[in-house]
């Protein structure tokens, strides 16, 4: 009998052990955000109803299918899912020892992207196509320059700072100049946006943070007198600085000029979903894409517009909610980081739209076509949400 019922407390023992690991690996699904998920998944089904309305005309009068970006976009959301579960699933603090790993195979799909195997579009050289799927490489770029310079931030902490600055910039500029090669301005201006905000979350001293914007101020300098810039760069940069200027070429201003009328005409309550003259008429160039903000304006007016910018304003509350709350400064500067990107590119695609701002070529997240940017921007919000989830 003494047997028996030690053997029976061994086996209860043993299954209250293994209920304890279930437990400890489930226990971060109960502090998961839901706000935060529904939010991009909300500005991703307005995105997929923008982009059939922005090419619906210009695919009939093609006689092709008019849910051929829609359908492509809709497999791009099931792999942004996929993505979002994985990144959320996995501890995040085991990316501090992948952080190489993740951050070579970026610069080789950088690297090869200017090869004959790049796929050149509009003068730029951006993608490689993979069967019926173009990556865009600087978008996953992004994301390994901001795991390997939070961690390398992270691992030398309390450590001299110049060491941790220089490697940290050296870190950054590779991808950088190499996505500047494509060409690709505006996602080259991301890199050092992000550089800064984790340099700032990370607690830098100011005369680092003083004499790297005086280097920057520096390099643009060069650049603008060096010839660095492609003659369309240089156009999109001057047709925005002399706006005013009535002896301005009006053909380097024809897409902002479009866009704002686009914008304008929508008025307050728009014009009606697939009601847009603008739109239907392709008057605005890559109404698609970069220019998707148009067609929100033009067909769903200022409260359209403002209810987008609202979403995206959640989404940058909770994301800096999630780095104050994090549990180390790992996670902080993941969600910094994150948040930082997101609002740059909002600000940058809104302000181009409505002529504030000169065409640099960077996408709306969540909202504008293109399956590689969708695919990354849903693996950062779960990001986000791996770090919410452990802050205990």
């Amino acid at each position: 009998m003494e047997v028996g019922f030690g053997q029976d407390r061994t086996q209860k023992m043993m299954r209250e052990r293994v209920q304890a690991r279930w437990m400890d690996a489930y226990a971060p699904v109960k502090h998961l955000d839901p706000i935060l998920v529904l939010t991009a998944l909300a500005l991703t089904a307005v995105g997929l109803v923008m982009i059939y309305s922005a090419k619906l005309a210009a695919l009939n009068q093609q006689g092709l299918p008019s849910t051929l970006y829609v359908s492509r976009q809709l497999m791009a959301l099931v792999l942004g899912i996929v993505v979002l579960v994985a990144a959320a699933v996995i501890d995040y603090r085991h990316l501090r020892s992948y952080a190489v790993v993740l951050y070579f195979a970026s610069l080789a799909f950088l690297v090869l992207v200017l090869t004959p195997l790049g796929t050149a579009r509009g003068g730029s050289q951006r993608w490689i196509v993979l069967g019926g799927f173009q990556l865009q490489p600087s978008e996953l770029a992004k994301v390994a320059v901001l795991i390997t310079v939070a961690a390398w931030i992270h691992e030398r902490k309390g450590e001299p700072w110049l060491p941790t600055v220089s490697i940290s910039l050296v870190l950054t500029l590779i991808p950088m100049g190499l996505v500047f090669l494509q060409p690709d301005l505006g996602t080259s201006i991301v890199f050092v946006w992000l550089l800064a905000v984790l340099f700032l979350v990370g607690s830098v001293p100011a005369r680092y943070l003083a004499g790297l914007g005086v280097a920057g101020i520096g390099a643009i300098v060069v650049a603008f007198t060096q010839d660095l810039l492609d003659q369309y760069q240089l156009n999109r940069l001057t047709a925005f600085a002399r706006a005013g200027d009535p002896s301005l070429d009006r053909t380097l201003r024809f897409q902002t000029e479009q866009s704002e009328i686009a914008i304008g005409s929508g008025q307050v309550f728009g014009k009606g979903l697939f009601q847009g003259t603008q739109t239907a008429l392709s008057f605005v160039p890559e109404n698609h894409t970069d220019f998707i903000f148009t067609v929100v304006g033009e067909e769903f007016g200022f409260l359209g517009a403002g209810v987008i910018l609202a979403l995206f304003l959640i989404l940058i509350w909770r994301g800096l909610r999630i780095a104050v709350l994090s549990k180390d400064l790992f996670g902080t500067l993941l969600a910094s980081g994150v948040v930082a990107m997101l609002a740059l590119q909002v600000f940058i695609n809104v302000g181009m739209n409505v002529g504030i701002m000169p065409v640099t070529g960077i996408p709306l997240p969540f909202v504008s076509y293109g399956g590689t940017s969708l695919i990354v921007w849903f693996g950062l919000i779960g990001l986000l949400l791996n770090v919410h989830m452990r802050r205990f």
